[in-house]
């Protein structure tokens, strides 16, 4: 076999280099901060929030092919960091409670499930070697030990950010199906609160939307509560 010209040396030379430098762990966590970063200015400026509460088709309001249209479109705003309580009282408003609820979890686990996947393929490698702190090495071995229930609560406490959760399990060891399976079970009660709020907002002094609201209300005391009983513990150590 004739070996390679010199010519084609060099250049293969420079082509691998380049390619590893492309598909390095920090070039593709800036890929990611990049994406993060476009969809976030998307969100600012073209506020699909609005869209899906005010502007959403008459004829794409009832049907399961409107729920699951619906609920795409929650997911990828979702990944553009549009705030999920938002989406939630707009799916109320234009489905009702039970569709409205479908509409939003297909949404959340969707969202979930993307942004863990950006996550894991384009920053695990890059973030995984700033754990150095004793409490993000204790979070991460915490979600990667015990993956599922450590995922359950955090959806089930409403004062941890959506992404924030899902980056963090992305980064960490666990697996993507028990996340999904958390994310989905995890987000059903607060889900529901905002959806069934959404949709008795006519009725603003029915049970179900006092019920509602009252549930929300309750929660966010007591996510505040804790983060503040926390964020005194850590500064007092």
């Amino acid at each position: 076999m004739l070996d390679p010209s010199p010519a084609t040396r060099p250049s293969t030379g420079l082509a691998a280099r380049c390619a590893r430098a492309l598909l390095s762990p920090w070039s593709r966590l800036s890929l990611l901060v990049v994406v993060l970063l476009s969809a976030a200015a998307m969100m600012l400026l073209l506020e699909p929030q609005r869209l899906l509460a005010t502007g959403w088709p008459a004829r794409l309001s009832s049907g399961g092919g409107a729920v699951l249209l619906f609920g795409v479109a929650y997911g990828v705003c979702t990944v553009a960091f549009v705030p999920r309580p938002l989406l939630n009282l707009a799916a109320g408003a234009l489905f009702g409670s039970q569709a409205g609820l479908a509409a939003a979890l297909v949404g959340t686990v969707l969202g979930a499930g993307i942004s863990f996947g950006l996550g894991r393929v384009l920053g695990q490698d890059a973030l995984r070697t700033l754990l150095r702190g004793r409490w993000l090495k204790a979070a991460d071995g915490q979600l990667s030990r015990h993956g599922f229930r450590s995922m359950l609560a955090l959806r089930l406490f409403p004062g941890v950010p959506f992404a924030a959760a899902n980056y963090c399990a992305a980064v960490s060891r666990m697996g993507c199906p028990p996340f999904l399976m958390a994310t989905g079970i995890g987000s059903v009660p607060n889900t529901a609160a905002y959806v069934v709020a959404g949709s008795t907002a006519s009725s603003p002094t029915s049970p179900a939307f006092l019920a509602a609201m009252g549930f929300i209300v309750l929660t966010g005391i007591g996510a505040a509560a804790v983060a503040w009983r926390r964020r005194h513990s850590f500064g007092g150590r």
